[in-house]
C-alpha cells in the first residue's frame, strides 16, 4: 500500500533579508512547506502565477508590499500577502492591513504564531474567492 504524501504548501518570500527568511522558515517548520524567494515585484507575480502559493511573505518596506498588493489586485491573483517586519510597530501593522495585507507579523517568530498566520490568511483568501 502506498502512503499518500501531504500536499506541499508553497510560500514566496519577497524582499526579506537572509536572516529574516531563515527565522521565518524555521518557525514555519519543514513539514509540507516549500519556500521560494523573489527579488522583484515582477518576479513575485510571475512566481505566484506559476506556483500558486498559499501565502506571500513580503518585506515591511511600504513601497515593496504596496507594489505587490497592487500588482496582485490588477492580475486578479487571490494570494494573501503577509507583511513581515523585524520589529513590531502598531502604525506599520495598521498601514499594512489598510492597504490590503492579509496579516502582519514580526520577529521573533514562533511556530504557533506562524502556523496560525498561514492558516488564517489561506482560509480568508479561500472564503473571499468562493
Amino acid at each position: 500500500m502506498l502512503k499518500r504524501r501531504a500536499a506541499t504548501t508553497r510560500f514566496i518570500l519577497h524582499g526579506l533579508d537572509d536572516s529574516l527568511s531563515a527565522q521565518l522558515q524555521h518557525a514555519a517548520g519543514k513539514a509540507g512547506h516549500s519556500f521560494y524567494s523573489a527579488k522583484s515585484t515582477a518576479e513575485c507575480v510571475a512566481m505566484a502565477e506559476r506556483l500558486r502559493p498559499g501565502v506571500i511573505f513580503c518585506s515591511a518596506e511600504a513601497s515593496r508590499y504596496l507594489n505587490v498588493i497592487d500588482a496582485f489586485r490588477r492580475k486578479g491573483l487571490g494570494v494573501p500577502v503577509v507583511v513581515v517586519s523585524r520589529l513590531p510597530e502598531i502604525s506599520q501593522w495598521l498601514d499594512a492591513l489598510e492597504a490590503g495585507a492579509a496579516d502582519y507579523c514580526a520577529a521573533p517568530f514562533e511556530h504557533p504564531q506562524i502556523s496560525w498566520t498561514i492558516q488564517t490568511a489561506m482560509l480568508t483568501a479561500q472564503a473571499a474567492h468562493a
